[in-house]
């Protein structure tokens, strides 16, 4: 079978999708089994070390977005004789003769428009529900974004199909050396309520004088949030390090010093860094939600608000009280069972596999 891949998101700084891809590609290379052929996509150079008998990649030099998307990379893959063509971010060629599957990892521009700027909102929704509509099957990474896909998109259940990522161990030293640390690792996002998270980590700042905080993340708020004016007006400029981009190299070092970690999101199609935080040892506090509860069940501590008074108390907690940390440490193992790369890269084969046997009018196959 040849798999083509729009592999975009390898290309310069990776972030969440990229490291998605990333994952099962990597795990799709270490298969020795492997009898498939991939060709991947990317308007720039892709930094992975591959084999190129079983990885071809096709640079289609360009800035990326959508007339990439659709416009230049259908094109190569028009000639490519590709038997299926996975895309791992939200949209895929809409007039790509070959079948598809796309993976939507939630919907956060359908359900929360007001998040998003208008244009890009209109472009995620429009083009996400005809990616949608004329894809064999949908992959998502959560129970949560299965039944909102189902909800916003319109997608029939029975194209939807569930894998859940793998998580990789982030550590690179003992856990938590040196003075006691909160981490946060993600975009910066409104629904992230990072603001109120600086807001809440001055109240512990002021009661404990040797804690510190780092953020990890690009910001990408709509409407713009100052999160420089934020941590200069709580007086905490030598108490936050703010990282806005981070390194596998650099977070391995962020989870390895770090002791608490905080995600305050109120939507995600799963929150992967919190998972990324427990497999380093490191026990996050989330804002109290139905996905946050699927992805880290009884290995966190829950707020039921982002207030700061009440975020500042659970992060002292999770921080200083061994009790709660023994609780939340012996949750994690069954947790992160659930996250296995090898297992998603199969999982993930599996589907391209069904795609090129059935007809789009035909899908029977329920989970």
């Amino acid at each position: 079978m040849r798999i083509g891949i729009d592999a975009g998101s390898l290309c310069h700084q990776p972030t969440g999708v990229g490291h998605y891809l990333g994952g099962l590609i990597q795990e799709w290379a270490s298969m020795p089994t492997m009898s498939h052929e991939f060709v991947l996509y990317a308007p720039d150079d892709i930094p992975l070390p591959l084999d190129a008998r079983r990885f071809a990649i096709r640079t289609l030099r360009g800035t990326g977005g959508s007339w990439w998307q659709q416009v230049q990379l259908p094109r190569a893959a028009s000639a490519d004789h590709l038997d299926v063509f996975f895309s791992p971010a939200y949209t895929a060629p809409l007039f790509l003769r070959t079948p598809t599957v796309v993976a939507i990892h939630d919907v956060s521009f359908a359900a929360h428009p007001e998040w998003f700027r208008t244009r890009e909102g209109a472009r995620l929704r429009w083009l996400s529900r005809w990616t949608s509509a004329g894809a064999r099957f949908v992959l998502t990474i959560s129970q949560f974004s299965r039944g909102e896909i189902t909800r916003l998109l319109d997608v029939p259940d029975h194209r939807i199909r569930v894998v859940p990522p793998g998580v990789p161990g982030r550590h690179a030293a003992p856990v938590g050396i040196g003075p006691p640390r909160v981490l946060f690792v993600g975009s910066i996002f409104n629904r992230r309520h990072v603001i109120e998270l600086v807001r809440a980590f001055s109240i512990l700042a002021r009661a404990r004088p040797d804690v510190s905080l780092d953020l990890a993340g690009a910001n990408r708020t709509y409407p713009y949030e100052d999160v420089d004016a934020a941590i200069t007006n709580e007086g905490l400029a030598d108490r936050v390090r703010w990282h806005r981009y981070a390194s596998d190299a650099q977070l391995r070092e962020l989870y390895s010093r770090a002791r608490a970690f905080a995600f305050l999101s109120e939507y995600e199609g799963l929150g992967l860094t919190p998972l990324e935080a427990l497999s380093a040892g490191v026990l996050p506090v989330l804002l109290d939600t139905p996905v946050a509860r699927e992805s880290c069940a009884d290995a966190a501590l829950y707020v039921k608000t982002p207030t700061p008074k009440e975020v500042s108390a659970a992060l002292e907690q999770v921080l200083f009280d061994e009790p709660t940390r023994g609780r939340l440490l012996g949750a994690a193992p069954a947790v992160l069972a659930n996250y296995n790369w090898p297992r998603a890269a199969k999982q993930t084969l599996k589907v391209l596999e069904e795609a090129t046997q059935l007809a789009i009018g035909s899908l029977s196959i329920v989970d």
